[in-house]
């Protein structure tokens, strides 16, 4: 175990919501890590989770969370390494609850789990209807009927909280991904929340691993161009990082993936709009000057990061019905396939309108074709022998949605010759994510604590 007081070890336990538990465990076993994180949410994770919670069809939570939690905990009880995930979704405390019954199931009787709530603000924004949605630069008022929820990205500081009550696991809903894993430094190392030299190195550790193998080749892999060793084994990153901010990312050694400049320049630069003001709950980032020095195969130094105060609001992502999505597909091959899969395209469309669909928008793509990059795709250098045509429509009603579909299907019968494999693939309720922005002290972050 390393010395509290010095520098810590903090292994990526998962980098989406479904990802991989093997390489987590090749940390557990190889790496003496202090801490496991895992990353699970994505933007419309907590709007899905909360309509299933409601209708019953889940937890609230990750439904992963009882595999990911056999797997790990008893490596963690015998290794002595804590655990932070948002896996806890729309419902924290359900998952910190769950993470105890099966560490106890397991003989962990002395496990103690801590719960983050407070993310979800729902009802406070829709008492503001004047809030500016992000995206759609319009009032909230315009989509306040459609509502499905409203969470803010918390901080670092609510996960520090969190590890301070002694819990060995600590559920969140929705916080900031480098904020799992800065909050985890600024309780083993002591930090103040007001020193940004510190704050911006655990808050570029955070966004280089928050999704987990992207930054040891995972993502990044272009046979001939950018080749990755044993891409089928990448290894999970992990990070050692210093009290006075010094940082290393590291995976184990002689494993599978590749670790470098180019994956960590790579990843630096994932999902940020200005690298020169990246906005979290913590700090604003800026990477100008970032540099990355590779140490070993499996090791790479960071520097040259720097930060300003953060902001005087949270970021919220709200999730909002935005009607039906139906679609199907067919296949055609053979002399003539594209012209025979844009004449079912056409007919599909036809019989849609004819038979009183709805909808705002239609699409038909040609997958291998056009469906990536529509009208700009270069024009092929030769006639493709197959090709599989997709036609998806946006609909107002879930009954239109599923007539696309079945104009689809029936093509089998009712289109062109040699359609191959028509399928309806249904009707899919879509839910949009927008976001707008609060004063933070709307928000009341609480920590309960389950266990010993």
């Amino acid at each position: 175990m390393n010395s509290p007081d010095t520098w810590l070890r903090i292994g990526v336990g998962a980098g989406m919501a479904d990802d991989r538990i093997g390489p987590a465990l090749e940390l557990l076993q190889k790496c003496s890590l202090d801490y496991l994180v895992c990353e699970c949410l994505a933007e419309r994770t907590i709007a899905r989770e909360t309509l299933s919670r409601k209708t019953g069809d889940s937890k609230g939570f990750n439904p992963m969370l009882e595999d990911r939690m056999r797997s790990f905990l008893p490596m963690m009880r015998d290794k002595g390494v804590k655990l932070v995930s948002n896996m806890g979704a729309a419902n924290p405390l359900g998952a910190a609850q769950a993470a105890l019954e099966i560490g106890r199931s397991l003989g962990w009787q002395g496990l103690k789990c801590a719960a983050v709530t407070g993310d979800d603000v729902t009802e406070r924004v829709s008492q503001h209807p004047e809030l500016r949605l992000l995206d759609l630069q319009l009032p909230l008022e315009e989509i306040l009927p459609r509502l499905a929820s409203a969470n803010a990205y918390l901080g670092a500081d609510v996960v520090r909280d969190g590890l301070a009550t002694g819990a060995h696991v600590v559920m969140t809903g929705r916080v900031a991904d480098p904020s799992l894993f800065l909050g985890v430094a600024l309780h083993h190392l002591g930090w103040s929340y007001d020193d940004y030299p510190r704050l911006a190195a655990g808050t570029i550790m955070g966004h280089l691993l928050e999704c987990s193998a992207q930054v040891t080749g995972g993502y990044f892999a272009d046979p001939g161009k950018k080749d990755v060793p044993r891409l089928a084994e990448l290894a999970y990153p992990f990070a050692d990082i210093h009290g006075d901010g010094s940082l290393f990312i590291g995976k184990p050694d002689g494993s599978g993936g590749r670790l470098d400049r180019m994956t960590c320049s790579e990843q630096a630069l994932y999902e940020i709009h200005d690298p020169c003001a990246y906005i979290t709950p913590d700090c604003v980032l800026s990477l100008d000057g970032i540099n990355f020095e590779e140490l070993t195969p499996d090791r790479v130094a960071v520097r040259g990061v720097s930060a300003r105060p953060r902001t005087d609001t949270y970021k919220v992502v709200v999730g909002y019905f935005d009607g039906w999505i139906g679609s199907g597909e067919v296949a055609y091959a053979g002399i003539n396939a594209i012209e025979r899969a844009q004449l079912a395209a056409e007919t599909v469309k036809e019989r849609f309108r004819l038979d009183g669909g709805v909808a705002s928008e239609i699409q038909v793509d040609l997958i291998g074709m056009n469906s990536l990059h529509g009208s700009h795709a270069n024009a092929m250098s030769s006639v493709p022998y197959e090709v599989r045509l997709r036609v998806a429509a946006r609909c107002p009603d879930k009954k239109s949605a599923h007539l696309l579909g079945d104009h689809v299907r029936q093509l089998n019968m009712q289109g062109p010759y040699g359609a191959g494999g028509p399928v309806n693939l249904g009707a899919r309720e879509i839910i949009a994510v927008d976001a707008v922005l609060i004063p933070r002290d709307w928000v009341r972050p609480e920590i309960t604590t389950v266990g010993a």
